[in-house]
C-alpha cells in the first residue's frame, strides 16, 4: 500500500511539472496576442480632434497620390443634422516614397458660393498612419454638422493631409454636395413645399375643369325651343261671325299687315 501510494504522488509531481512550462507558454502567448492587438490598434493612430492648427495655408498635391471617398450605408448622402457621420478616405500611393498621413479636415459651404463658410468641422489628426509605395489604405473621418443648421442642400469640402519626406501636401478627396436633414425628420422642408404646390395645382385644375363642364352644361339648356303646331278653325263658327265688328276688325289687322 505505501508503495503504491508514493507511485501515486511520484505521477502527481510529474504532471504539475510538465503542465507548468505548458501553463507558462500559453501566458505568454496571450499576451503577446493582446500586445499584437494594441499594436494594430495603435498602427491607425487616431490621436483625436483639432490636434494642429493648419491655418488657411492650402498646400497642392503629391505627384502618384490619388484620393477617393465613400459614405458607408449613406448613397443618398443625407446628413443628420447634430448626429455623427462617417465616411472613408481612400489613398493609393503610385509614387516611389511612403505617405505620413497627418490629419483630415472637412468643411460646409453654401453651394453658391464656396467663399460664404457654413462651417468649419472638426480636425481628425493621425498618429503613425502611413501609406507605403505602390499600396493603398482607408481612414475614416467621422464629423457631425451644427443641430441649428437649417435643413437643405450644401457643398461639404474634405481634405486629406500629409507629408513624403518632410513636405507637406494634401488632396481634396471630396467637394459636392450633402443634404442636412432634421433629427426625425423624414421630409425637408423643400420637399413639402414641392408636395404642397403639387397638391394646390391639382385643386386648381380641378375647379377649372367643373367651370367648363357648367359652362357647357348652360348653353345647352339656353338653346330655344321650336315648337310646331296647327291652327283649325271652325267653319260654321266662321260664318257664325261672318258680318259682325269681330270679323271687320280682323279684316283690319290683315290689311295692315299686308
Amino acid at each position: 500500500m505505501l508503495v503504491m501510494k508514493n507511485i501515486r504522488v511520484f505521477f502527481l509531481a510529474l504532471l504539475l511539472l510538465l503542465a507548468s512550462p505548458v501553463a507558462r507558454c500559453q501566458s505568454d502567448s496571450d499576451a503577446e496576442g493582446r500586445e499584437a492587438a494594441e499594436e494594430v490598434v495603435a498602427d491607425l493612430g487616431i490621436v483625436g480632434e483639432d490636434v494642429q492648427d493648419f491655418g488657411d495655408g492650402s498646400y497642392s498635391p503629391a505627384p502618384g497620390v490619388d484620393t477617393v471617398c465613400v459614405f458607408p450605408k449613406n448613397s443618398a448622402r443625407l446628413i443628420t443634422a447634430g448626429e455623427e457621420t462617417e465616411l472613408l478616405v481612400g489613398m493609393k500611393n503610385d509614387g516611389e516614397a511612403t505617405v505620413n498621413i497627418i490629419a483630415i479636415k472637412a468643411s460646409v459651404h453654401l453651394p453658391f458660393d464656396h467663399r460664404l463658410q457654413v462651417q468649419n468641422l472638426s480636425t481628425q489628426g493621425f498618429n503613425n498612419a502611413t501609406v507605403p509605395a505602390s499600396a493603398q489604405a482607408t481612414f475614416p473621418y467621422i464629423f457631425a454638422v451644427s443641430k441649428f443648421l437649417q435643413p437643405g442642400t450644401f457643398d461639404l469640402v474634405g481634405t486629406i493631409i500629409y507629408e513624403i519626406d518632410q513636405n507637406p501636401y494634401q488632396n481634396t478627396f471630396y467637394n459636392g454636395t450633402i443634404e442636412v436633414v432634421e433629427a426625425g425628420a423624414f421630409l425637408s422642408i423643400e420637399s413639402v413645399f414641392l408636395v404642397t404646390l403639387a397638391i394646390a395645382l391639382l385643386v386648381l385644375l380641378g375647379i377649372w375643369i367643373r367651370g367648363q363642364i357648367q359652362n357647357l352644361s348652360k348653353k345647352t339648356k339656353r338653346a330655344p325651343k321650336v315648337e310646331v303646331g296647327t291652327k283649325t278653325t271652325d267653319a260654321s263658327l266662321d260664318e257664325w261671325l261672318q258680318g259682325t265688328a269681330y270679323t271687320q276688325s280682323l279684316a283690319n289687322k290683315s290689311k295692315k299687315k299686308k
